[in-house]
């Protein structure tokens, strides 16, 4: 009889620590965030954009920069930009991607053009700098306001890029919608040869200036950028709380006087999954590497400034990085 009920109490143990450990098997994983793969990739993808932008050059030398500090292969890919990014991170292509805050903002929350297609699997890793709406035209073809934009052939960008929306919220602040333009859907690239080739009469182009294939439109043509009014910015601005004002400066693409416009940020962001540990030596190997960047848009990146306008939750592991250094978002 006792030995039947050591036996049982025995048993009974072994169930008793069977289920611990199941309910506890994580607690000692690297990176314990919810969700999260333990195990440290052995590829990365960083999602960019068009070669005429300016993520995939960013995009590039981030992928040097991760790829030395952490030992995981990380390459750049060319792709459509913002939108179709985040699709990508939903579909399993791609760990990291640039992004507008906007679009990024949109996928969360399903909107736009991710109505019914929220996007849930991405995180932040912190803002980047200032993308501009650059209004891009030359001086032969007479455009000199967003009004005279109507009846014309204009680029909003490629398919799956984040301008398409900033076009469209634009022209809505003067009045104009889609339909008052002749739209044409081409990315960087396709647009300056467009108007090189007077197929299109203007393009907007999103990117931090400058952007590489304006400079490079610059070479034979006079580069016009349109302004946006000030007044039409606080209007857009009081819709749209992620713009802020921004400006061409003078001498970018030769122009002889800054240009008012406005901007939204570009950010990174990173699959959910990604383990805390993996995201902390990504953002650290980023933030503390900037030096080896030579696109001039490396000099407005800050660790600082990274929780500013990010809009989306961010990786705990990108969080952990920006609270050891102490900082926090702007109020």
């Amino acid at each position: 009889m006792k030995k039947r009920k050591f036996l049982l109490f025995t048993a009974l143990m072994l169930v008793v620590s069977m289920v611990l450990a199941a309910c506890g098997g994580g607690s000692e994983e690297k990176g314990g965030g919810e969700g999260q793969s333990e195990e440290k990739p052995k590829y990365m993808s960083i999602l960019t954009g068009g070669t005429g932008g300016t993520y995939f050059p960013l995009g590039g030398s981030f992928a040097k920069i991760v790829s030395d500090a952490t030992g995981v292969s990380t390459n750049a890919e060319t792709t459509g930009a913002s939108a179709e990014n985040m699709q990508s991170i939903k579909d399993n292509k791609g760990e990291i991607a640039f992004t507008q805050t906007d679009i990024a903002s949109y996928a969360t929350e399903g909107k736009l053009m991710f109505d019914g297609n929220a996007i849930d699997n991405i995180k932040a890793i912190g803002t980047l700098y200032p993308e501009t709406i650059q209004i891009v035209t030359t001086e032969k073809s007479g455009i000199k306001t967003v009004e005279d934009l109507k009846g014309k052939k204009v680029s909003i960008g490629a398919p799956g890029s984040g301008t398409a929306a900033n076009a469209e919220q634009i022209l809505e602040a003067y009045g104009m919608t889609l339909d008052d333009i002749q739209k044409q859907d081409l990315s960087f690239d396709e647009s300056v040869n467009g108007i090189k080739d007077g197929n299109i009469d203007a393009a907007f182009v999103t990117a931090g200036h400058p952007t590489a294939a304006v400079e490079e439109l610059s070479a034979t043509e006079k580069v016009v950028i349109v302004p946006v009014d000030a007044e039409k910015a606080d209007k857009l601005i009081e819709k749209y709380p992620y713009y802020t004002k921004e400006e061409v400066p003078s001498g970018t693409y030769k122009i002889g006087a800054a240009v008012p416009t406005v901007a939204v940020q570009a950010m990174l962001v990173v699959k959910a999954d990604l383990s805390d540990d993996v995201v902390y030596d990504i953002t650290k190997a980023i933030f503390e590497n900037l030096d080896q960047v030579q696109h001039a848009k490396a000099k407005q990146i800050k660790a600082e400034n990274a929780l500013n306008g990010v809009g989306i939750d961010v990786h705990p592991g990108a969080q952990k990085y920006f609270d050891e250094k102490g900082i926090k978002a702007a109020e």
